[in-house]
């Protein structure tokens, strides 16, 4: 069960910081791509080949080759779950929707802790022996 949770801890981690990478590189580009935005794309988990190259061929059938996939593809998700980030127009998030394999496709979200540096591990109680 700690594993799972641990696990689980991991990938929100993994989430956030790759969100918040896709969100600085989203804001800092001038280029055309204006309007898309970093989205979460959730997969089958690959049975045949590697989870990144699932990922990839995937993101290149909607953006029409393996080198726009990679540039792309901000992070490849292959433990707790299956899927990857990557920054997507809408036209494009609703043809990735409709591929098979993949399972939602999400906006990519900055989340603020509610507690500060310092307080996550304060208070009674937090470390008490079983």
């Amino acid at each position: 069960m700690l594993r799972r949770s641990l696990s689980s801890f991991v990938l929100v981690i993994s989430v956030l910081i790759s969100s918040y990478v896709a969100m600085a590189e989203v804001s800092g580009d001038g280029d055309s791509s204006s309007s898309a935005a970093v989205h979460i794309i959730y997969t089958e988990k690959p049975l045949s080949e590697e989870a990144e190259a699932f990922h990839l061929r995937t993101l290149a059938s909607v953006l029409g080759s393996e080198e726009a996939a990679k540039k792309a593809l901000i992070y490849s998700y292959k433990n707790a779950a299956s899927g990857f980030s990557a920054k997507l127009t809408p036209e494009q998030v609703s043809q990735i929707s409709k591929l098979p394999g993949v399972l939602q496709v999400v906006p990519s979200r900055t989340l603020q802790l509610h507690s500060g540096p310092g307080m996550l591990h304060s208070g009674p109680g937090i470390h008490k022996k079983m």
